[in-house]
């Protein structure tokens, strides 16, 4: 099935700023809660959130064999759910009746009122219902800086890395869109010097500059997927940061890897960026050596050429851009982390969540944490107010950006951004 939403000369009638992440090109998938308080499952092109409920009802799908309520629900799963098929024939769809010539709904003052809306007129929501979630390791950069801090410099990476996705299962109950604030967390950590732990707020809490992809259903229990297939079961793609508490961590993953460090929060950005719009940004990932087992090897261009940001605000400050990537760094691609889950026949459902694992690059500037960024706390990160940071602050705020960008043609993901609150007072016992 042609992309035809992908027509790279195409325009909208809706007006889309010079720079924008949405063009008609993009046409991404979330969920808003409209200004009459109802939820909804939309799109958006510029400015303009787009409510598909109230299209679909209004008969613009009526060509394509969708359910009555397909999106007048509260996550994307079911729709997800369709397949690629469905997805690129309402892609194909929106595409078609916003296009800059089709007087079909441009001239419908009534229905544009209906189904239009400006961002500040909605609230973003969390765009499925995370059944489960994988965490990946997949950038060689940042896990041979990692092995470099903490193990021996002279051989970083542990030995299976290089032949396997090495990944971790984590907590889906604490993934929150962008703009939700989260907590300082409380643990056990173990002071330098010490022989016995202390339970008390992270002392070092870091964010993680990562991807996200979101599965449909791929599978029955115990079939896996072949890598040369699962790109077709990638719905799309988010922004992700998985925070993490540096000092909680150190003491507590051995021997099962991270648990407290890692599950107290997770933030997403709200719309979700199909494979098929990223389609002409395709590139090849890095050159895998030694060649891995006949399960995991593919040809051809796996990785996207996604340009990555970081930028730190303090709470009276201006931001600070603190770290440039690209999601094309990743040693292991998607397919490759997704036939590996499923090889021993793990079953994958609509809605489930996989992250990249920390996406870092080959110079200090690209790297995507501030565990590699001050390297252990040695480096200090300068911010334009003059202040310094080894570790994220209380009411400092993250904000990850992404896009695309090639012949003039920019698709984006937005951001991701969120502050950290001061830890909550403890609970006093009765």
């Amino acid at each position: 099935m042609p992309l035809k939403a992908n027509d790279p000369s195409r325009k909208s009638w809706i007006p889309v700023p010079a720079d924008s992440d949405f063009p008609i090109q993009n046409i991404p998938f979330g969920v808003f809660l409209t200004r009459d308080d109802v939820i909804t499952i939309g799109t958006r092109i510029g400015d303009h959130a787009i409510d598909l409920g109230a299209l679909h009802q209004l008969g613009y799908f009526k060509d394509i064999p969708l359910t009555d309520d397909i999106f007048l629900q509260d996550s994307l799963n079911d729709f997800i759910s369709d397949g690629k098929k469905t997805w690129r024939l309402v892609r194909n769809r929106i595409s078609e009746l916003f296009e800059q010539g089709n007087r079909e709904l441009q001239d419908n003052e009534e229905h544009r009122g209906i189904v239009l809306f400006t961002m500040d007129e909605i609230e973003m929501q969390l765009p499925v219902q995370i059944g489960d979630y994988t965490d990946f390791y997949s950038s060689r950069e940042h896990a041979t800086n990692v092995g470099k801090m903490f193990r021996d410099p002279e051989n970083a990476l542990l030995p299976n890395w290089l032949h396997i996705p090495v990944g971790y299962h984590g907590r889906s109950s604490t993934i929150v869109p962008g703009g939700t604030p989260i907590r300082r967390p409380y643990g056990q950590t173990m002071p330098q010097g010490k022989d016995s732990p202390v339970f008390g707020p992270s002392g070092l809490v870091d964010f993680e500059l990562e991807m996200a992809f979101i599965t449909t259903d791929a599978n029955a229990m115990g079939d896996p997927i072949p890598v040369t297939e699962a790109e077709d079961y990638i719905f799309g793609l988010v922004l992700f940061n998985d925070w993490s508490a540096r000092d909680i961590q150190k003491w507590e993953y051995v021997p099962l890897g991270p648990f407290l460090a890692k599950n107290f929060a997770s933030s997403i950005s709200p719309w979700i960026i199909t494979l098929d719009a990223l389609e002409p940004f395709r590139v090849a990932s890095p050159k895998q050596e030694p060649e891995p087992l006949p399960y995991l090897r593919h040809s051809g261009k796996n990785s996207f050429d996604i340009r990555l940001e970081v930028e730190l605000t303090p709470e009276d400050g201006e931001p600070t851009t603190i770290s440039r990537s690209n999601f094309k760094y990743l040693y292991w691609s998607m397919a490759q982390q997704l036939a590996h889950h499923t090889v021993n026949g793990c079953k994958v459902n609509s809605g489930d969540m996989m992250g990249s694992g920390t996406i870092s690059g080959p110079t200090p500037d690209s790297y995507g944490s501030m565990l590699e960024l001050a390297w252990q706390g040695t480096r200090p990160i300068r911010l334009k107010n003059g202040e310094t940071r080894k570790a994220i602050e209380d009411n400092d705020t993250v904000t990850m950006r992404g896009y695309c960008l090639k012949n003039g043609l920019r698709i984006g993901f937005g951001e991701v951004s969120t502050k950290l609150l001061p830890a909550l007072p403890p609970r006093k016992t009765k």
